[in-house]
């Protein structure tokens, strides 16, 4: 039985006839008649007996009455607890990442955000690029994306997806000849980076720097385009995940060259403080985004 005749029986039996019912309704009385009508047919017996003065319910009629009573709050009281649970889900978030390469996907994760959460607001730190965790710690930004887990006991972090770091190089760079490249291949290397310091690079802090390593020549290129535009040329080397170059096109002179034996993978962690967790806008963030870059291909 559809909520719309509960509302029906309800509305006449509290106003005694179809004449006071129709304006609570929004429905002219010939409508409501129309629709008691089909309803009594479905259903096989009268809902209400009519007179002049009164509508009264029949036996049958009162026991719909009591159904339609009790639905009827029900679903006032779920759309209670659900504005209850929506009191919570606006607000704005800051946003700070170490690694450059989210610069190529937070974008149109941001974009999406807009779209299924519009009261919530998305804002990208760019000056908290190299001291995220600071920057959260003192309230600066409300998440941060690192690759390496903070020891703080006020924050608290979620694994978001593991990637592997790769050398982009020439066809024609001496170091093509290699099946991948060790640490001490990196001595002669012109390496580009995004920006420095180098202790925000991965490939540094993760595989040179413990090694005691130092590349030859390091250059900070801020955009991609330009550090890819570079190597095509021959003129040093970039390191970075697959995926982070999806929207770029790769020029055939270009390999991507394993970094070590086993490959040099990295694990990204969105990381809020604990304080934050049971803010609703905080949460849908945090769900969305794992959900979002947990499948990019590394």
């Amino acid at each position: 039985m559809e909520i719309k005749f509960f509302r029906l029986i309800k509305t006449i039996a509290e106003e005694g006839s179809i004449a006071n019912s129709s304006h609570k309704l929004f429905l002219t009385q010939s409508a409501l008649s129309h629709q008691l009508r089909d309803l009594e047919e479905q259903l096989g017996f009268k809902v209400f007996h009519r007179t002049r003065n009164k509508w009264q319910l029949t036996e049958e009629g009162s026991e719909l009455y009591k159904i339609g009573c009790d639905v009827l709050k029900s679903i006032e009281r779920g759309f209670d607890t659900i504005k209850q649970i929506r009191t919570g889900a606006g607000g704005m978030v800051k946003v700070g990442t170490e690694c450059y390469a989210f610069y190529q996907g937070l974008p149109s994760f941001i974009q999406k955000m807009g779209l299924l959460y519009p009261e919530i607001n998305v804002d990208l730190i760019l000056e908290a690029t190299h001291q995220p965790i600071p920057k959260l710690l003192s309230n600066e930004i409300d998440i941060a994306i690192v690759t390496s887990k903070p020891m703080s006991e006020s924050l608290s972090s979620i694994a978001v997806h593991e990637d592997e770091i790769f050398a982009i190089m020439h066809r024609e760079h001496p170091l093509n000849e290699n099946d991948y490249l060790d640490t001490n291949h990196f001595l002669d290397v012109h390496l580009i980076i995004h920006s420095f310091p180098l202790e925000t690079v991965s490939v540094y802090e993760h595989f040179l720097k413990p090694n005691k390593i130092d590349p030859k020549k390091v250059s900070a290129v801020p955009l991609t385009e330009i550090a890819l535009e570079m190597v095509k040329a021959n003129m040093g080397m970039i390191c970075m995940p697959k995926w982070a170059l999806q929207s770029f096109e790769i020029p055939d002179e270009l390999i991507f060259k394993r970094i070590g034996k086993n490959g040099l993978t990295r694990t990204h962690y969105i990381v809020v403080r604990k304080a934050d967790r049971c803010k609703k806008y905080i949460s849908d963030f945090t769900s969305n985004f794992e959900e979002h870059f947990s499948v990019l291909k590394i």
